[in-house]
This record gives structure tokens, sequence and C-alpha cells, in this order.
């Protein structure tokens, strides 16, 4: 019988022989960040901040002791497209942000050409549906059926919201987060092994 590691390599090898990069890859790649992060945390008595927006940290689109690393989280309670509009606000008086940085696909630049909306949806999209879940505290149906006007399949909203329940528990995990919409999220907790579909 093969030992775990000897099948694991054989299964994240793809086709011609190179080693696949698997979602443990991209998770230590992450930590590995985050780890040289905390250590000039520690080493310059400087407080980390974390990174990870109110999209990402909804969809579980973050590595815990990775990119959540950090004693504070100062946009944790800010959906992906208001960060960007701050940051077009921000450039307005001086452009401290590097165009290219805003225009560019967001990446979480763990693995080649990687792109978020390779497993989100587009991140308006995911938006509305966030504000409407969280903030408005609507229902599956409810928004599928608000959204379907604007062309948005049900099937996209009935999958955002099981990741967000799924990934109560690493919310659980995160740095303080700043309150700064009605609802932050330590104004809505979900149990952590709750088995309903939202």
């Amino acid at each position: 019988m093969k030992n775990t590691r000897a099948r694991a390599d054989e299964e994240g090898r793809a086709a011609g022989g190179e080693k696949k990069i698997t979602l443990a890859m991209e998770n230590l790649q992450a930590r590995l960040r985050g780890l040289n992060l905390m250590y000039l945390s520690n080493d310059e008595g400087r407080l980390l901040l974390s990174t990870g927006n109110k999209s990402e940290m909804a969809m579980g689109y973050c590595t815990l002791y990775g990119d959540m690393a950090g004693g504070l989280s100062v946009i944790g309670d800010v959906y992906k497209t208001d960060v960007y509009r701050l940051c077009h606000y921000r450039n307005q008086v001086r452009e401290v942000i590097p165009k290219s940085v805003i225009d560019k696909a967001p990446s979480a630049e763990l693995r080649p050409n990687q792109k978020d909306q390779d497993t989100l949806p587009p991140y308006d999209i995911l938006d509305e549906i966030l504000y409407l879940y969280i903030e408005k505290n609507q229902s599956r149906k409810v928004i599928a059926k608000t959204l379907a006007a604007c062309g948005v399949p049900a099937a996209v909203v009935t999958e955002t919201i099981r990741k967000v329940d799924h990934n109560e528990y690493k919310r659980r995990q995160a740095a303080p987060i700043l309150r700064v919409t009605e609802k932050a999220w330590f104004g809505r907790r979900m149990p952590i092994t709750n088995r309903f579909p939202g």
C-alpha cells in the first residue's frame, strides 16, 4: 500500500508530468506570507492589519493563518466594490494607489493567471447578493426573485448564500473588524455547525 504522501503526489500531477497546484499549496503560500508579516509585526512592534474585505470574508475567500493574520481588520466590513470606490476617492486627492493595481482583475495571486471570477461571481453581482442577504436579511427566494430581473441565475444566489453560511467558522477566527455598515459580522452570528440551507 502506497503511503499517503506518495498518493497525494501522484494525484497532484497533471498531464505532462507537471505538479498540479492544489488548494493546499495555495493556502500554504498565503500562510507563508502571513508568517512573514507576523514576524515583521512582532520584530518592529507594529500592528498588522489583515487585508480581507467583507465580500471575501463572506465567501470564505481568505486563508486562516494566512491573509487573515493580523490584529485588526480595517476593511473587513467593506464590500469589494466599495473598496474600489474608496481607492478612486483617495486617488482624487493624490494618487497613492497605482492605477495598474486598481485596473487589473482581482486575484489572490496564489497560482498563475488566477482571477477571483474563476470561483466567484463578478463582484458587482456578488456584493448585491451579499448586501440583500447580510444587511437586509432577505431569504434566498426573495433575493433570487429580485435579481432574476437583472439576469442573475437563482443557482448563483443559492451557491453564494451556501458559502456565506458555510464559512462562519473562518469569520469567528478573524481579527476584530471595524464596523462601517448597518450590520457587521459581529452583529450577525450564525451557528458554526448548522445544517440548514439558508
